[in-house]
């Protein structure tokens, strides 16, 4: 691990995250989690404030220990359990079945393979569970999907991982799930960093 995504990017994620658009998202998103929640890309914990009293417990799961740390820090004064666990989300040590709720925000871009986090997602939702997820990804205009392709190589390696152009909504249907709502639309920012993919699905 270099330097840079050691002592600078976690601090940077966790200071670029706070943004008032970031906060109106979660906000509006964070409160429909229940039950038991499996988060994935729990990050710095900046959802955890935003969990209502129907939430019994949280699985986090993250593979930064930087951005952990600063999570459990988050994680003191909360009136429900957390369990944090130091991995990516393509196979998680979490029993088939046990969560209502899984939760995904701004983590499906930087997954090394994201079907298979969201395979997993599936795997961990009891039946009737759901998926809520906040996303940026690829836009349906062309020249701006055009700047996403030309820049992802170069943003990856500057923003952790982060890829702009992945269609979240085919993802999100491609494995296995049914989406009950989504939003889609520019926030303010960037055209090429801000299409935003908001919203519910359950299992197929």
């Amino acid at each position: 691990m270099s330097l840079y995504s050691k002592y600078f990017l976690p601090y940077f994620l966790d200071l670029a995250l706070r943004n008032r658009e970031a906060v109106r998202l979660r906000r509006k998103w964070i409160p429909r989690a229940r039950g038991r929640v499996l988060e994935i890309g729990v990050g710095s914990g900046l959802n955890l404030p935003f969990y209502s009293s129907e939430v019994e417990r949280v699985w986090g799961a993250d593979p930064s220990p930087e951005l952990l740390r600063m999570a459990l820090r988050r994680s003191n004064q909360l009136p429900f359990e957390v369990e944090f666990l130091p991995q990516s989300a393509e196979a998680l040590p979490i029993d088939s079945a046990v969560a209502d709720t899984v939760v995904i925000t701004w983590s499906l871009c930087t997954i090394e393979n994201p079907l298979a986090a969201l395979y997993e997602a599936r795997r961990v939702l009891k039946p009737g569970g759901q998926l809520v997820f906040v996303e940026h990804g690829r836009s349906p205009d062309a020249r701006v999907a055009a700047w996403q392709d030309r820049l992802t190589p170069v943003w990856k390696r500057l923003v952790g991982g982060c890829t702009l152009n992945r269609p979240i909504g085919a993802l999100v249907t491609s494995a296995g799930f049914r989406l009950s709502e989504l939003s889609t639309g520019y926030i303010p920012g960037p055209r090429p960093m801000t299409y935003m993919y908001e919203g519910c699905a359950r299992m197929a």
